[in-house]
């Protein structure tokens, strides 16, 4: 037998390769990215970027991506979901670069259950396809109950920050949660520009 068709390309460290968050600083922060297969919860106040966080991500060159839009006007490329049930949200997902905007939208309409039976489908879909589930959700218009369900329900829980100090705008990112892995004790800081948002990749935005 041909023992080099077995060959797979596998990195050094035995696991797979992960999946560019589209921001460098956040890359770092990561060890590389988001592990192949799971769903990243990321939320914030509507000012707070994490939009323009859903985009970078689905936005990275080289992969193909789906972003799904039920609460917003769509641009180019994206899937209008205003009239679709979350059910129908797996047959519309293409490439592993997935965006729900906004799981928030989901749970006001369909209520928290249907949001998380809706996790739990997609889940099993990214994890036979080795893809990447981004859910945004907002903050302030959900029950502390709601948001802890939708937390455990994520492997990965991501927080945008925005602050105001005098004269300056502060604006961090914290990494909440990671499924089977440590978290990282500090705060991303990050600046939004005209090309989406630049992270520190020290311990001040550059």
């Amino acid at each position: 037998m041909d023992t080099k068709s077995q060959i797979v390309d596998v990195p050094i460290s035995g696991k797979p390769k992960k999946r560019s968050t589209g921001i460098v600083g956040l890359d770092l922060l990561l060890d590389g990215g988001y592990p192949p297969g799971s769903i990243i919860m990321v939320y914030g106040t509507p000012l707070s970027g994490v939009d323009i966080a859903a985009q970078q991500f689905w936005k990275v060159e080289g992969e193909e991506g789906t972003y799904i839009m039920n609460d917003g006007d769509t641009e180019v490329g994206m899937v209008d979901a205003t009239e679709l049930h979350p059910e129908m949200y797996v047959q519309q997902m293409a490439g592993g670069r997935i965006i729900v905007d906004s799981l928030s939208t989901v749970v006001i309409k369909y209520g928290i259950d249907g949001a998380l039976k809706f996790l739990h489908v997609a889940r099993d879909e990214m994890r036979k396809r080795g893809a990447n589930l981004m859910v945004i959700v907002y903050t302030d218009i959900h029950t502390p109950m709601e948001m802890t369900r939708l937390m455990r329900a994520a492997d990965i829980v991501l927080e945008l920050r925005s602050e105001a100090h005098q004269s300056e705008i502060e604006r961090t990112l914290a990494v909440h949660k990671i499924k089977d892995a440590a978290a990282p004790q500090r705060l991303l800081p990050f600046i939004i520009t005209d090309h989406g948002i630049e992270a520190s990749t020290t311990s001040r935005v550059v």
